[in-house]
């Protein structure tokens, strides 16, 4: 009895070993998607009144709790009884992200202007201002369910062939240390001016540390944010690269010679640029009709 008892305990030693090494694993290949995740978060969490914009935030965290509550099932049905589902879900989630990519670096070297329109100088009401939340809220919550979807599908893909038990342990773990880590980190840079305020009013000197510090941090924000997206944008790319390469047979091999970081970037552009083609032709096509 007791042997059995603690060939038990061993049993399950030695899986949560292996879900802590697949965690890891999968950590590395989600990470990269992460960075477009902040910024993405942390420019819809901005732009409101110092009070409101961590209820916004909060709003936006639960419902990223919902998507994936929904997600999470559904790519564990996918993998128990139709996995090669999620290697097709993986390309054409790649696909997407390589065209978000390759749109950003497009519209960076090539904008176009946009039709101007006149701002009110009348304050907004309160209903307009609820409503202005609702929908931005309602918008980031969308593109979390995207990027959600990515995210577990890239962690799933890690864990693919693996007992059900380790994918479903090492999914759920990466979803939620995602979840957590990016709205945690984004609720810190939206009240980073917040901050730099208050260190800037503690101090009566107009040369002390805090009146420095706090104008650096409120200098800072905007920057940041947009750093943020340029490594996103960067991530968005090299993620959707590594998933062309380990998952489309022909593309194993392809430039060799060059560091894998530099090929997964590579054939990602290449593939977000034609997506990109098509969609403006597509686009163009109708726009003619």
């Amino acid at each position: 009895m007791a042997s059995g008892f603690f060939a038990l305990l061993d049993d399950i030693a030695a899986i949560m070993d292996d879900v802590a090494v697949m965690s890891k694993i999968a950590a590395k290949k989600t990470a990269g998607i992460l960075g477009d995740d902040l910024a993405v978060n942390a420019e819809k969490a901005s732009g409101f009144i110092s009070s409101r914009e961590l209820p916004v935030l909060w709003a936006i965290a639960k419902g990223s709790f919902i998507n994936k509550l929904i997600i999470l099932p559904i790519a564990f049905l996918l993998s128990a009884f139709l996995p090669v589902a999620i290697i097709i879900i993986l390309v054409l989630g790649g696909l997407y992200l390589a065209y978000e990519g390759a749109e950003k670096i497009y519209e960076y070297l090539f904008p176009h202007e946009h039709a101007k329109h006149e701002k009110s100088l009348e304050p907004m009401t309160k209903e307009e201002i609820l409503t202005f939340e609702k929908e931005k809220i309602k918008s980031a919550i969308v593109t979390d369910f995207i990027l959600s979807v990515e995210i577990v599908i890239i962690a799933l893909g890690t864990v693919i062939g693996k007992p059900i038990l380790s994918q479903i342990l090492v999914v759920s773990i990466i979803a939620i240390v995602a979840t957590v880590g990016v709205y945690g980190i984004v609720a810190l840079i939206v009240r980073m001016d917040e901050v730099g305020l208050k260190l800037m009013k503690i101090s009566s000197k107009e040369r002390s540390f805090t009146k420095s510090l706090g104008n650096i941090l409120v200098q800072a924000l905007p920057k940041v944010i947009k750093s943020l997206s340029v490594i996103g944008t960067i991530a968005l790319i090299l993620v959707a690269g590594g998933i062309f390469v380990h998952n489309i047979d022909f593309l194993h091999d392809v430039l060799p010679q060059l560091p894998a970081i530099v090929t997964e970037f590579l054939v990602g552009l290449a593939f977000g640029l034609l997506v990109l083609g098509i969609v403006k032709l597509f686009k163009k096509i109708i726009g003619k009709k």
